[in-house]
């Protein structure tokens, strides 16, 4: 890598830094924040949690187009992906300004794991952030070679959380108040 890419690494870097610690960070103060007099949208939490199905599914189809050399069409189910993530993350924060969090209802050991999966989901999807964009990075330089190697990490990890958004939400729906 020359010393031209080295900096725009060195930008990029701290730019996802940055960007990755503003994500939970506005997420947990939003998370706090109701919207007076807002009519809860109850209507949110099945199409975000399809929008995490949709990614699981296309985060697979990338992997599956980048094995078969289909580059062009790795790069745009991967904006896909990236794109569809912002948008669960900014309907899930809207729906919690405008809703109270559902309790989970279950018991004994369904209870146990929903809350091992709801936990790990969370965690990851903050751990996932600077992942996903380091990856992207790596092949916006054409650094093919470390976004190879960084994406061996980030693809299961990404994976989980959209899978598992899916899993906690039919988990949790049949407590929903609407």
């Amino acid at each position: 890598m020359g010393t031209e890419s080295t900096q725009k690494e060195r930008l990029f870097n701290r730019w996802i830094w940055i960007i990755s610690i503003a994500i939970p960070v506005v997420v947990a103060i939003l998370f706090g924040v109701k919207i007076p007099g807002a009519e809860p949208l109850g209507f949110l939490p099945p199409i975000y949690a399809t929008i995490n199905g949709l990614t699981a599914v296309l985060l697979v189809a990338a992997l599956w187009a980048i094995r078969n050399g289909k580059r062009r069409t790795h790069q745009n189910l991967m904006g896909t992906c990236i794109g569809l993530s912002l948008l669960f993350l900014v309907m899930y924060v809207v729906y919690h300004m405008t809703s109270e969090s559902t309790p989970y209802g279950g018991e004994g050991f369904l209870r146990l794991l929903y809350y091992f999966i709801l936990i790990s989901h969370i965690l990851l999807s903050i751990a996932v952030v600077p992942l996903v964009l380091r990856t992207y990075a790596k092949a916006y330089l054409s650094d093919f070679a470390g976004h190879r190697k960084l994406a061996r990490i980030t693809f299961p990890i990404w994976f989980y959380v959209a899978v598992s958004g899916v899993v906690v939400y039919l988990m949790i729906s049949p407590y929903y108040p609407y």
